[in-house]
């Protein structure tokens, strides 16, 4: 296994299978997850207590956890699922965990550190920001410009994006996750729910400075649909090249080596590679979908393919 330092940003499923395929890669991994979920389990203990949301936190300690029968068990416990006619329905077994121990005044990287010990995760999953956050987006559809606000309905919500914003406005970074950035050899942005979850980390200004003046290699993850993002649930109506003027649109100085896309989205590749090399990059398109018709990536077919940039990165 490399020793390689990689720093994964996300959140989500897309994160996790991020994380998976790095898992088999390299011992050295840094998680840094969006930190707006307002839905489901996160969105009921976020109403109830001022904490993060942990669904995403645990969703990528998870996907981290050693790959030996004490990790993969506790991962299946921190995973697990409540279903009641009371008010545990939904939440899940590791939210809770996150809860109590933020909810105990612990710092909340010093809680997430406690459960990764739990589970022998490899590396390590920080927030995002340290606070809290929100988003608030603007729409235009042909119903005219609509305001939405929150990650669940951002996520859901049709129409073109007009603005974005992080509530609080220009949130601070956690210092470990600027201490990671600085230290990676490696930085991957994405896949996942494109506005909601991927382009919130282009928006906590310490952290896209240290993104872009990083000297690791990036590398972005496409979504396998271009129009339905990797959770299944956010349409946002653009194409693969739309979503890389997005990614651009919200830190236009920061420069890219690889972008990675499935193959079922190049749909034109001599346009996508024009946009890619315009941000400083090279494309890189595979198969790299569960199957015909699925929203999910392969680990076992993404794996090779970050193995041959973090190769190449440490040969170089």
């Amino acid at each position: 296994m490399s020793s390689a330092r990689v720093v994964a940003l996300g959140g989500g499923h897309g994160l996790a299978a991020t994380l998976t395929s790095l898992r088999a890669i390299t011992d050295q991994i840094t998680a840094i997850v969006t930190v707006a979920d307002n839905g489901g389990s996160s969105g009921r203990l976020r109403q109830e207590f001022p904490i993060f949301p942990p669904g995403d936190l645990r969703m990528a300690l998870a996907a981290l956890c050693a790959d030996d029968e004490w990790g993969r068990s506790w991962a299946e416990i921190m995973q697990y699922r409540f279903t009641s006619e009371g008010p545990l329905d939904g939440h899940a077994v590791g939210n809770l965990l996150l809860a109590a121990l933020w909810d105990r005044d612990e710092d909340p990287v010093a809680g997430l550190d406690r459960v990764g010990a739990l589970l022998k995760v490899v590396g390590r999953v920080l927030p995002m920001a340290a606070v809290p956050l929100d988003i608030e987006a603007t729409f235009t559809s042909s119903i005219g410009r609509i305001n939405v606000r929150g990650q669940a309905e951002v996520a859901t919500a049709k129409g073109k994006l007009e603005s974005l914003r992080l509530l609080p406005e220009n949130p601070a970074a956690r210092s470990e996750a600027l201490a990671a950035i600085s230290n990676a050899e490696v930085i991957t942005m994405g896949p996942g729910s494109w506005i909601s979850s991927v382009l919130p980390h282009l928006m906590v200004p310490a952290q896209r400075e240290a993104i872009i003046n990083s000297k690791a290699i990036k590398v972005v993850l496409l979504n396998l649909d271009a129009n339905v993002l990797t959770s299944g649930d956010e349409y946002a109506g653009y194409s693969a090249e739309d979503h890389l003027h997005l990614f651009h649109k919200y830190a236009p100085e920061l420069k890219v080596d690889y972008v990675i896309a499935d193959s079922g989205v190049v749909t034109d590749r001599s346009s996508l590679e024009k946009i890619v090399q315009s941000l400083g990059g090279s494309l890189i398109s595979a198969d790299l979908s569960m199957g015909p018709g699925s929203s999910a990536h392969d680990v076992r077919k993404l794996t090779p393919v970050l193995a041959h940039i973090i190769e190449q990165r440490l040969v170089g």
